[in-house]
């Protein structure tokens, strides 16, 4: 739910999303174009400042929902920096450092902290109303588009069922000790599985009572400068691009 409050209270609300998009495209060709790992930390680092300074998203906010994503990429990097060596016995078993592969897996994290700055650029300035949008008027299979709008939607169903769930529990001290906690937690468990398993037959009758006639529409918001958001998200991202080229 990050991502979806910065979307819609960031200073780049009512900038075109095809601007944005081609921003985070140009990030994640400079990302990929970066020959050495100082180039590709350095265009991370460049996204991140345009995404905190410039849309206005809080520092702290941005690092909670990039979390995840990098400590999957430290475990990943560990595993790549670090092998495992078996021998006939258990005693021979032992782990070795590659020396000669830090730099590549310095290259192949720097890539990818400059992948993620580029995304995450785009998905905490862009809602996915318009991400949803953006992707129609590409020509994107009307089937993919519909599945995102559905997920999108069960995602606010479900947490909303889940915080009433909790609310209901926490009322009648179902968190108060262990033994309650983990019967609670279990409750909500269940709980939750039935209510998504309803929803999701409730949507299903629903589209067969419709007869599935065409996609799903909503109403898209107009853009009265998208050409100029355009021509400065095109020439900050070649500026991106030829920076990179310059320092690798």
């Amino acid at each position: 739910m990050l991502i979806e409050h910065s979307a819609y209270t960031n200073r780049w609300r009512r900038v075109s999303p095809a601007a944005k998009g081609l921003f985070s495209l140009c990030g994640l060709v400079a990302a990929y174009a970066a020959a050495t790992p100082a180039a590709a930390c350095g265009s991370a680092a460049v996204l991140c400042v345009v995404t905190v300074l410039g849309a206005g998203i809080p520092p702290l906010r941005y690092l909670r929902v990039a979390a995840p994503a990098l400590f999957f990429l430290a475990v990943s990097a560990l595993s790549l920096a670090v092998s495992l060596k078996i021998g006939p016995s258990m005693a021979d078993v032992s782990l070795h450092l590659a020396r000669t592969g830090f730099q590549r897996v310095a290259q192949v994290c720097g890539r990818s902290l400059g992948g993620l700055a580029a995304l995450l650029f785009l998905a905490m300035t862009t809602s996915l109303i318009d991400i949803i949008g953006l992707l129609r008027r590409l020509k994107t299979p009307e089937v993919l588009l519909d599945m995102m709008t559905l997920c999108y939607r069960t995602l606010f169903v479900f947490s909303e069922a889940v915080h009433d769930t909790l609310t209901a529990q926490s009322a009648r001290l179902g968190y108060a000790t262990m033994r309650h906690s983990m019967h609670s937690l279990g409750g909500l468990v269940a709980t939750i599985t039935v209510q998504v398993w309803q929803r999701s037959q409730a949507l299903h009758v629903a589209a067969l009572a419709r007869n599935n006639d065409g996609p799903l529409r909503f109403l898209e918001q107009v853009y009265p400068h998208s050409t100029r958001d355009i021509c400065l998200a095109v020439s900050g991202g070649a500026a991106l691009v030829a920076l990179v080229r310059v320092i690798s």
